[in-house]
């Protein structure tokens, strides 16, 4: 294998079963559950965060059709960036570049302070008591060592995790529902009075923050077996898979406990331990005990998927030209971009140690800043991307009908830019960063865009032939 390609991944490596649990992984439905639906509930819109799921099912499949169109013309590893620089323009992907490295850096290196904090608890109940940090920099490294091996070891573990985090809140819905609940089944959380109930926005947002991950299927574009199909295929999977599990476990929880009891007994007990209370009621100790342990995995699952998608998207920024030529080389025995991970590993080292010293909460702060903070660029991304989309098949449609090219992405492109603009304006809020915080943190987004767009233009002029390649096929 010494003589392989160092600008390409490893081709024909993975299937649309693997793709699928890929991104779904980063989705992380064990954490969502426990740690994104109770919150969702207490501060959104009550029994209405079940309709709020429906709604961003239906979004995201809208913006998925011109998605999975500009996919089966545009195979990069780079997705997001790639899309935009071929749809806007390569100073326009240099920007988008730089903000999905940011993004999913905030998403992975928060996820890091999450996990550090419950494994530290879980840990704790089973009579190993360590702070978080130690639990944080063990994860770090295991996934920094299987980023830096094949994405089929990672494809493997990530499937494994993701069953199991299945299994046990589909056992959990299934008690429920065979119960019939505390008050009986019903459909009332999908009344529109329940939907527009207390502030609906901040539901929308933390649904839409439960999906961030699936659209990775087009970063492994390059090393799925035959793109054209599994990149598609994984899209639609990935969406109606997490969608229908998020609604259908939304409503079931509040069914757990009835629709008028849902506020009172969140405010009470609080959100955080929502899942396990209902778990330990309809399923009993032992398995309670065991979704414990897998709500740990689940948040690793995510770290690990997270991590690949940083490594490649600094892989194809190498490779363009954006970054150095040497960060867009791949492993000569395990064609993974072990440039990027390993860049990738040393940075989460460096800004969990900055929270460490300083002593800030793994989870208010790390967690929650950093995370939103790539919620909000992912969506800036998306924004962009259906804008792409547009003016991509403008210029030659390619047989793709207007719909899938025009229409929906224009629909789904306005919704993204009103929700970034949302969340930009109310981080503070959502987030509890206060101060310059609350500017600085959102802030990164249109500052790293800047830079990926003056690195993109200084590229223009060294390498003009390179530059009009950005965001090309490379297989």
């Amino acid at each position: 294998m010494a003589d392989a390609p160092i600008n390409q991944l490893k081709k024909n490596s993975l299937g649309v079963g693997a793709v699928t649990f890929l991104v779904v992984s980063a989705a992380a439905p064990l954490t969502g559950s426990g740690g994104g639906v109770p919150p969702s509930m207490l501060f959104g819109n009550g029994a209405g965060i079940a309709a709020s799921f429906v709604v961003v099912t239906l979004i995201l499949l809208a913006f998925s059709v011109g998605y999975v169109a500009m996919s089966r013309h545009v195979k990069n590893a780079g997705a997001f960036y790639a899309f935009t620089a071929q749809g806007l323009g390569g100073r326009m992907g240099g920007a988008a570049a730089m903000i999905a490295i940011l993004a999913y850096n905030g998403m992975q290196i928060g996820l890091i302070g999450l996990f550090g904090a419950v494994a530290s608890g879980t840990g704790a109940s089973f009579g190993l008591e360590l702070p978080w940090w130690v639990w944080a920099y063990a994860a770090i490294v295991l996934v920094g060592i299987m980023g830096y091996r094949q994405v089929d070891l990672s494809a493997k573990v990530l499937m494994v995790l993701v069953l199991a985090e299945f299994a046990i809140v589909l056992l959990l819905d299934a008690a429920i529902l065979t119960s019939g609940g505390a008050e009986g089944l019903s459909l009332a959380p999908f009344s529109w009075e329940n939907l527009t109930s207390g502030t609906p926005s901040i539901g929308i947002l933390f649904c839409f923050a439960a999906f961030i991950g699936f659209e990775a299927t087009t970063i492994y574009s390059e090393e799925a077996r035959n793109p054209a199909k599994t990149v598609p295929q994984a899209t639609y999977i990935s969406v109606l898979a997490i969608g229908c599990f998020y609604i259908v476990t939304s409503w079931l929880m509040i069914m757990g406990v009835g629709v008028d009891n849902l506020l009172p007994t969140l405010e009470a007990n609080g959100p955080d331990s929502f899942l396990f209370d209902l778990s330990g009621r309809y399923l009993g100790e032992f398995p309670t005990l065991i979704m414990a342990v897998l709500f740990v995995t689940s948040i690793f699952a995510a770290v690990l998927a997270f991590h690949n998608a940083v490594a490649r998207y600094k892989f194809v920024a190498g490779r363009e030209g954006i970054l150095p030529d040497r960060m867009g080389t791949t492993h000569a025995l395990h064609l993974s971009p072990h440039m990027g991970s390993v860049a990738q590993t040393v940075l989460a080292l460096v800004v969990v140690t900055v929270f460490v010293v300083l002593e800030r909460d793994p989870v208010l702060e790390l967690f929650v800043w950093l995370t939103q903070m790539g919620t909000l660029g992912i969506l800036g991304l998306m924004a962009l991307s259906s804008f792409a989309i547009v003016a991509f098949f403008k210029r030659d449609a390619m047989g793709e009908g207007m719909v899938s090219t025009t229409i929906l992405p224009i629909l789904s492109g306005l919704v993204m830019a009103g929700l970034f603009v949302k969340i930009f304006m109310d981080f503070g809020a959502l987030t509890g960063a206060s101060g310059v915080l609350a500017v600085a943190i959102p802030g990164l987004i249109p500052v790293l865009g800047l830079v990926g767009y003056l690195l993109a233009l200084k590229l223009s002029r060294r390498d003009p032939a390179r530059f009009a390649d950005l965001g090309k096929a490379k297989f």
